[in-house]
């Protein structure tokens, strides 16, 4: 007698699918689905729509030398608004980065002018300074856990205090004195602060910079193992530790980056003015984060480009010549942010939940 056990019978398998068919995992979404995956795509409709209304309601706009204003107030914007981008894609952002920029400049020309120094002396000083100021955010994010609103809120007050208190200590004003006669002047003038011709129209090299550190951190995102690191400690920081993502050197890094664009636009206003005004900044930290979040970058991290901000920027400064170029009031240019800032919002919203849809 078999003392086997009589098998059971099997349940019908769901018919394999045909050569033609494709399962639900595989199946490739529309092209314009997936062209609406970019997180860029919303903020370049967005800021091509502000630039054709301009066109329309401000004749002035089309004159080659209101276009360079246009860009040149976009790249002020858009250089520090670029690592505030990569920071908030790494799942943090920076309140401090507006006083940041003045905190840096104020370095390079006080110390210069108190020392009679060369300026590039200033210049490489401030630089160390705005890495440290961001390697000091990112330590204390990463060492106490505590949200990055808080530590760079407390960073914000403290750099708006020493910038005044130490200003009006060192040079009994407000404003730092003019070093526009010292050695090394005119070297970093070139580099931070000049114009260039293109086609009888002056063009500030800040654009050029400005579109030179996008192309960089546009190939940092999606070239390299660093892009990769940035993505995945803003998607989820205790899964990217543990596939070996080095979480805290990617953080610290990322407001170092900050710090660096708070060097280089804060090097451009010195060079540009000759001197500093030691309560400037405040307020610039929302611009640069308004820029990024309406460029496509998510306050949860983990989603967004280099290539948005780039788009976000433009449309602040075309909106900010805009209405001057348009002659209506410059009180409401910060009513138009709000408006654009609330709409980019729910354009992000609805583009991630088209290009997500089946």
């Amino acid at each position: 007698m078999s003392t086997a056990k009589q098998a059971e019978p099997a349940v019908d398998a769901p018919p394999a699918p045909g050569p033609g068919a494709a399962d639900g995992r595989t199946v490739r979404r529309p092209p314009a689905l997936r062209l609406l995956a970019r997180p860029e795509v919303g903020v370049f409709l967005g800021a091509l729509a502000v630039l054709v209304f301009f066109l329309i309601a401000a004749p002035t706009v089309r004159q080659g030398s209101s276009m360079a204003t246009v860009l040149y107030q976009s790249s002020t914007i858009g250089i520090m608004a670029l690592p505030v981008a990569l920071l908030m894609i790494g799942g943090e952002f920076d309140l401090s980065s507006g006083v940041a920029v003045i905190s840096s400049a104020l370095t390079a020309s006080m110390l210069s002018y108190q020392l009679t120094m060369n300026v590039w002396v200033g210049v490489v000083v401030a630089l160390a300074v705005s890495l440290a100021i961001g390697a000091f955010n990112g330590w204390m994010v990463v060492r106490t856990g505590l949200p990055s609103f808080l530590v760079t809120l407390g960073t914000f007050l403290i750099l708006q205090g020493v910038n005044l208190a130490v200003t009006k200590l060192i040079t009994t004003n407000v404003a730092t004195d003019d070093i526009s006669d010292m050695d090394g002047f005119g070297q970093a003038k070139k580099i931070f602060a000049s114009s260039f011709d293109v086609g009888g129209v002056q063009v500030k090299i800040t654009v050029v910079w400005w579109l030179v550190f996008a192309a960089v951190a546009t190939w940092v995102l999606l070239r390299t193992r660093y892009g990769n690191w940035i993505f995945a400690v803003g998607g989820n920081k205790d899964s990217a530790r543990a596939v070996g993502v080095p979480v805290d050197f990617t953080k610290i890094t990322l407001f170092m980056a900050v710090g660096f664009g708070a060097w280089f636009v804060g090097m451009h206003q010195l060079f540009s003015f000759n001197t500093v005004q030691s309560g400037e900044g405040v307020g610039q930290e929302l611009i640069y984060i308004a820029a990024a979040v309406i460029g496509g970058c998510l306050l949860t991290g983990g989603y967004g480009s280099a290539i948005g901000p780039v788009f976000g920027a433009f449309m602040f400064g075309m909106v900010n010549q805009g209405i001057v170029y348009a002659g209506w009031n410059p009180d409401w240019f910060k009513a138009f942010l709000g408006v654009m800032l609330l709409g980019a919002v729910l354009i992000n919203l609805w583009v991630q939940r088209t290009a997500t849809r089946r």
